[in-house]
């Protein structure tokens, strides 16, 4: 091995000779009209800072809570999607501290008896366990203006219905966390349970990481806090991996603590010393009784539950769909939504190819909507009309070249069958047209006509352009080919 290459291997973070252990807690903002304890509403986006409070938000004497009956359905649903134990009873605890942005002074959450518990995704080969799902209120919202003495607080948050999920550490490196929680907001997007939006912060993680020599016990490990991105994850693991690292490279010793992100300089802060579950001292809510969620419950709850990401997934792949396109259809809601109904648009018609029309959907029209700077659901394309273009291009009736131009006018929904027959784009099967376009082209470059006949026959290329230019693109191929292998007497 060369030096540079010995550099190289010593450099590089997978030759480190520790091993990573990753457990990652997400938490979601569950879609309910309400907050989880009380009738306030819960949809506050946007809205001007302590507007949707109410007097249990506020955490005023003599108020009692009241349990959101759809909050505890759409944790039902979310634990069976995660393959999770969502039987028998369920119980809310209060988990006590002291901040600012909890005036209760304390959070209903579940303590040891979450919602959901023992479940599992498999990610690319790799089963994640699910330990637990639990509800519980959020807290509000701290804002720390730079320089400023003081920071502000919106309660606007406080009270809004949470999941929170935690896996078991069975996570090794940052692509496995980023595709676990692309999986996690797909399933929670597809089941309606909550938007799982990073962005608008309904969807957040805390990263737990250790690392070890292989073949002794596991490190301590740090927690990553208020994850609101899945490329912000992905840093902050690779960061945190080095950072420990180097510590105990060093000869120093990693302790347990609770960690920020500073994405502007991709690094982890210390935030606080990690506290212990007795630190919060758990004990039940004496306002909410116990739930017996049983066997008839989470029947009724089944019954309401769409087709989840990995059965859509099976059934791409059953129906020819290449497994990297099939893997991006399942895992987003809105456009495996337009392309099940592009598929079976026109059932009676000719059926449209599958991986043609995921072709189609997952790169032009894709490229085109972000070149515009414009989603899915926000263009006016239709799933029947992009079916219709698809078809046209497999009956040979439009070339993909003029499917092309008919994009920008099919996302601007137009009918593209309407746009040709209107535009009288269809490919030209007339040999009389097509002779006299070869003719010309023959007659313009003599040259070229005498390398073919002389046995240089790839040069009738350089005919075959300029009679589709002639043409206007609408030329049926195989009958130019054929034509011009005849007039230059192959």
């Amino acid at each position: 091995m060369s030096q540079a290459a010995q550099s190289s291997t010593t450099q590089s973070p997978i030759a480190q000779p520790y091993a990573v252990v990753i457990g990652l807690e997400v938490h979601l903002q569950l879609r309910t009209r309400s907050k989880i304890f009380s009738d306030c509403p819960a949809d506050y986006h946007g809205a001007a800072p302590n507007t949707f409070t109410d007097p249990l938000t506020l955490g005023l004497p003599g108020t009692l809570p009241t349990l959101n009956r759809e909050a505890v359905e759409l944790g039902i649903m979310f634990g069976l999607g995660l393959n999770c134990d969502v039987s028998g009873f369920t119980q809310f605890h209060r988990k006590n501290y002291f901040y600012p942005d909890a005036p209760k002074n304390f959070q209903l959450s579940q303590y040891d008896r979450p919602i959901a518990r023992d479940g599992y995704l498999d990610i690319g080969g790799t089963r994640i366990r699910i330990m637990r799902a639990h509800l519980e209120d959020d807290a509000g919202k701290l804002m720390h203006p730079a320089y400023a003495p003081y920071s502000l607080l919106d309660l606007n948050r406080a009270g809004s219905p949470l999941i929170e999920m935690v896996t078991e550490a069975d996570i090794t490196n940052a692509e496995q966390a980023r595709a676990f929680l692309e999986t996690v907001q797909a399933i929670a997007q597809a089941l309606g349970v909550s938007d799982a939006t990073p962005e608008e912060g309904k969807m957040r993680c805390d990263v737990n990481l250790s690392v070890h020599r292989p073949g002794e016990p596991w490190g301590t490990k740090c927690e990553v806090k208020n994850l609101n991105s899945f490329r912000s994850v992905e840093r902050a693991i690779v960061y945190e991996t080095a950072r420990q690292t180097r510590v105990l490279d060093s000869g120093g010793r990693i302790t347990q603590d609770t960690l920020g992100w500073d994405e502007g300089g991709g690094k982890t802060f210390l935030m606080r010393t990690k506290e212990g579950e007795a630190d919060y001292r758990y004990f039940p809510e004496p306002d909410l009784p116990p739930l017996d969620i049983t066997p008839e419950w989470i029947a009724r709850v089944r019954a309401r539950m769409p087709e989840l990401p990995a059965q859509k997934l099976t059934r791409y792949l059953a129906a020819g769909v290449r497994e990297n396109d099939a893997v991006t259809l399942s895992l987003n809601v809105g456009q495996s939504r337009f392309y099940d109904e592009a598929l079976t648009a026109g059932a009676d018609a000719q059926k449209v190819d599958a991986q043609k029309l995921a072709n189609w959907l997952l790169t032009d029209v894709a490229g085109a909507l972000a070149s515009s700077e414009t989603s899915l659901g926000q263009s006016a394309l239709q799933p029947a009309h992009l079916a219709s273009l698809v078809r046209l291009i497999d009956a040979r009736t439009i070339s993909g070249k003029i499917a092309k131009e008919l994009l920008p006018d099919v996302l601007a929904g137009h009918d593209p069958a309407a746009l040709v027959q209107e535009r009288g784009l269809s490919v030209v099967t007339d040999t009389g047209a097509i002779d006299a376009a070869i003719d010309a082209a023959m007659s313009a470059d003599p040259a070229t006509v005498e390398k073919v006949r002389g046995g240089n026959t790839k040069a009738m290329n350089a005919l075959f352009g300029p009679v589709m230019k002639a043409m206007g693109g609408k030329a049926k191929p195989e009958v130019v080919r054929e034509r011009l292998t005849h007039k230059l007497g192959l």
